[in-house]
């Protein structure tokens, strides 16, 4: 996020303007720290709220560019396209994987009623992002310095085990989810909505814990095992 300012205020020095869309839930401004509370629960793999809420929900009505690539994973390479777009129902989305097909269904607004996306690098390569960054002379976020292959969300539960070492290296996040966690729990309870499960007599402590899948807490089961059931 720092990097993003950083880049937002060197590019409105050169007449670049520049905004930020900040998420909203319920009509009301949020982040991560509120959604969980709301939401009863953490944030998963199979449950990726945070997702949809915080990445997803902008852009309706608009044509989006992003830096998506289908080097980046196998389900990318079979979903995404060069051009794409998404109606409120998803499964009627349009997505277009190269010149052969004829994109005036993707432009043609009256066939389009929520978001339009343009993937221009779909294709490319990493070495192909790398050599053109540093022919352009483009500012990079410093973390692919220190070894970063993806920049994400801090604790991310699709991070898997990366996130130890992302809560080693910002513990006050740690705390954050701990906070939100305690918060989720005095919300279930005020909800009646703790079901006999061990988090009764729980802490944020114990559902971080859980969260993390350290399988330290009395007769505990997976995250995917509480989801299923």
């Amino acid at each position: 996020m720092r990097f993003v300012r950083q880049e937002f205020a060197r590019l409105e020095n050169l007449g670049v303007k520049c905004t930020i869309n900040y998420p909203a839930y319920k009509g009301k401004r949020t982040s991560m720290w509120d959604l969980i509370p709301q939401k009863l629960m953490p944030p998963t793999r199979i449950m990726r709220y945070c997702c949809a809420v915080l990445k997803e929900q902008g852009g309706n009505g608009r044509f989006i560019t992003t830096g998506v690539r289908w080097a980046e994973s196998s389900r990318r390479k079979r979903d995404r396209g060069v051009f794409e777009a998404y109606t409120r129902n998803k499964d009627n989305k349009i997505v277009l994987k190269g010149e052969e097909q004829e994109p005036s269904e993707i432009f043609e607004g009256c066939k389009v009623a929520a978001k339009r996306v343009v993937n221009p690098i779909v294709d490319w390569t990493d070495n192909q992002v790398w050599s053109f960054l540093q022919d352009a002379k483009v500012p990079v976020n410093p973390l692919y310095e220190c070894g970063f292959s993806r920049v994400g969300c801090i604790g991310c539960p699709m991070a898997s085990k990366k996130r130890y070492a992302e809560f080693r290296r910002w513990p006050a996040y740690e705390k954050l989810y701990i906070q939100a966690f305690d918060r989720m729990l005095d919300e279930r309870r005020a909800r009646g909505k703790m079901d006999g499960s061990w988090m009764t007599g729980g802490t944020g402590q114990d559902v971080f814990r859980w969260w993390m899948e350290e399988d330290v807490l009395p007769g505990q089961i997976s995250v995917d095992d509480i989801l299923e059931d």
